[in-house]
């Protein structure tokens, strides 16, 4: 059988978090998704959204990337919430059966503005 190695790679919120303004935290989450949306658009990056949940759980979001663990972290670590302080990045290797799933070309959103958009 063959196997497709990707990195899955979990967001959480660090319990030392800086505390943000409304419009920080706004500012700051449009720039975590247009971080994402760049580096699906690079092909690193196949899948990632929010874990949804209790607002006061670690775990905060979930990406899939087609990169090595060690240049999964190298990207995940220049997201501007992980820079900030408001994250920290967990990366794991996963390995599935070759065609077990496959990911679309879909266009991932820069903002909260866009991803709510019609």
């Amino acid at each position: 059988m063959e196997f497709e190695r990707y990195t899955i790679s979990l967001l959480m919120l660090r319990p030392d978090a800086p505390a943000f303004t409304e419009q920080e935290e706004a500012e700051l989450q449009d720039a975590h998704m247009s971080h994402l949306a760049q580096l699906h658009q690079a092909g690193q990056l196949l899948a990632a959204g929010p874990v949804l949940g209790a607002p006061d759980r670690e775990l905060r979001g979930f990406s899939i990337l087609n990169v090595e663990p060690d240049r999964a972290r190298e990207l995940k670590e220049e997201d501007p919430a992980v820079r900030a302080g408001k994250y920290r990045i967990e990366v794991y290797p996963w390995l599935l059966p070759a065609g077990l799933i496959a990911f679309s070309a879909v266009r991932l959103p820069r903002s909260v503005a866009e991803a709510q958009a019609d």
